[in-house]
């Protein structure tokens, strides 16, 4: 039986249940957070916290909670080794639909729940993302991790409706960053770069080690923003998310990058990331 999380108890996934009312709901006024789980353990929670209680900060929602405890918990309760536990903070239950929200001291909703899904043994790491562009026509505040998700699903299904694995989104020829990941390119020279820290992007947990590991091995890295024209004429693309960890593309817009398969470099990356989850609790919640 599955479990889930919602304000304060734990129950079975058919007994949840959350007022039409919820700010969440009408005005996805709520924000979230995807913790991803390796051999039963939690990956990177501090940092997911922080940038979740950065989040709620940002929207004035006045919530405190154990995170980490409850995620913890939904992982025993679920048996869970392999996936993600998902997170997510509404304003709370208003009265009446009203743009305005309401007064302090209105409980937020808060619910999550585990999901078991294959991270590392994760097919694409052997042939690579085949990835689009299109325009990022998202509110600009990407920094902060709401449920505003409806262009991102736009975009993902226009990737299926191309055949492809994934969207980079642009501003002008500029890269931004992925439906839901953070975008890297490796020059041919051996430098790392990706998107400088602004609203533009939102501060990926996986892309600090990433980022991390590859200066490790000695790369150079570079925080700013890529056009398409230098990703496309990269030796190595990849990307950085929880639940696909870091994982190589080979082709932006029909250009193959590179030879057309994942490179060397970004492997490497993707190993090191592995084994610091697997071997130390630096990383892990």
């Amino acid at each position: 039986m599955r479990i889930v999380y919602l304000n304060g108890d734990y129950v079975p996934r058919t007994a949840a249940k959350i007022s039409v009312f919820d700010r969440g709901l009408l005005f996805s006024d709520a924000v979230y957070e995807v913790v991803s789980v390796i051999d039963g353990r939690l990956i990177d929670m501090e940092r997911h916290v922080t940038r979740l209680e950065r989040s709620l900060g940002e929207l004035s929602i006045n919530a405190f909670a154990d995170w980490s405890g409850i995620a913890r918990k939904l992982v025993a309760k679920n048996g869970l080794q392999e996936g993600l536990v998902y997170l997510q903070v509404s304003r709370g239950v208003m009265e009446d639909r009203d743009y305005r929200w309401p007064a302090p001291g209105t409980a937020p909703t808060i619910f999550a729940f585990a999901q078991s899904r294959d991270l590392i043994e994760n097919p694409l790491a052997g042939r690579g993302m085949r990835i689009i562009t299109r325009p990022d026509l998202r509110w600009q505040r990407c920094d902060i991790k709401t449920t505003q998700l409806l262009y991102a699903s736009l975009m993902k299904m226009e990737a299926v409706a191309a055949g492809v694995d994934d969207v980079w989104m642009t501003e002008g020829d500029l890269v931004t960053e992925g439906t839901s990941q953070n975008a890297h390119i490796i020059t041919r020279d051996g430098v790392l770069i990706s998107h400088q820290l602004d609203r533009a992007i939102l501060p990926g947990v996986t892309r600090i080690e990433a980022l991390a590991q590859a200066k490790a091995m000695g790369l150079a890295v570079e925080e700013r923003a890529f056009s398409i024209d230098e990703a496309k004429q990269a030796a190595e693309a990849f990307i950085s998310s929880s639940t696909l960890l870091i994982m190589p593309v080979v082709e932006i817009d029909g250009h193959q990058i590179g030879d057309g398969r994942p490179g060397n470099l970004t492997g490497r990356i993707r190993q090191a990331y592995i084994a610091a989850v697997h071997a130390g609790p630096s990383i892990r919640g």
